[in-house]
């Protein structure tokens, strides 16, 4: 095992610890407080955060941990785990399964392994960069469909209600499309790197959120990047295309730098 597949593991078994954790809040009728930024939080989201952070600091002494719910440890480590222990909460308070754990290893802005787990359908991806996406220990591929008519597109939140103009060009991506939905949050991702649907956007997303995905869907022969079509994680928002449509929805949405 070379160490991007070691670190691969590492981070499934993260996510696992920390999604199977969260499952034993599912549909409890937990409480839900507000965060000072108006996001919902739940003592699921941070009982299962505290579960990854230990776990990894058990193995990993010198590296950092970014949460979503506990801030940063370690700020000056060279190589540090990004976590989002529940992505969705809003999915999650309401009893929806569609909401997943995300793990990911970074050396400053290079995603080095991810992992996206969802505990309520019993669904794990997992990608490194030269390593594969695997679905369920198996490897995983993005769609070959090339045609955005017969395509199935995906959002969070189809209001757009930060980005109005992207809002705008969304809608009229997705009147072209076969099909869209808001099976939104990281499950969209999921469906975009397991080949049933093309395209998945959001027009906020934190470095928590998006760090786990970009491996999964560049692995899977996907195409992940900001709005204005850089691939990063850290562009504050995202689109996450299969290989083939990956020009002409980047055109459409009006991104900047257009890929492939």
């Amino acid at each position: 095992m070379n160490d991007r597949q070691a670190l691969m593991q590492a981070a499934a078994d993260v996510a696992r610890l920390a999604g199977d954790v969260a499952l034993g809040f599912f549909r409890g009728g937990i409480a839900v407080d507000t965060k000072s930024d108006g996001t919902p939080v739940t003592v699921a989201d941070r009982t299962a955060e505290q579960a990854a952070r230990d776990w990894i600091s058990a193995r990993f002494p010198e590296d950092g941990i970014l949460g979503e719910e506990f801030g940063e440890t370690r700020p000056g480590a060279e190589r540090r785990w990004i976590l989002d222990p529940i992505d969705g909460t809003k999915t999650f308070i309401r009893g929806v399964p569609l909401w997943g754990t995300l793990v990911a290893v970074a050396k400053n802005e290079r995603i080095l392994a991810g992992a996206a787990y969802f505990p309520a359908v019993g669904e794990m991806l997992v990608a490194a960069p030269g390593q594969g996406c695997f679905w369920n220990d198996k490897p995983t591929r993005v769609s070959t469909q090339a045609e955005l008519s017969k395509a199935v597109v995906l959002s969070t939140d189809e209001r757009f209600l930060v980005h109005l103009e992207r809002g705008e060009a969304w809608r009229a991506l997705a009147k072209e499309a076969a099909m869209d939905r808001t099976w939104g949050d990281c499950y969209g991702y999921l469906l975009v790197a397991t080949g049933r649907a093309e395209v998945m956007v959001d027009e906020v997303l934190s470095s928590w959120d998006a760090a786990a995905l970009q491996p999964i869907i560049e692995e899977a022969g996907g195409v992940f990047t900001d709005w204005t079509g850089r691939q990063t994680s850290f562009g504050g928002n995202c689109i996450a295309t299969n290989g083939a449509l990956a020009r002409v929805v980047r055109e459409r949405l009006g991104a900047t730098e257009v890929v492939r």
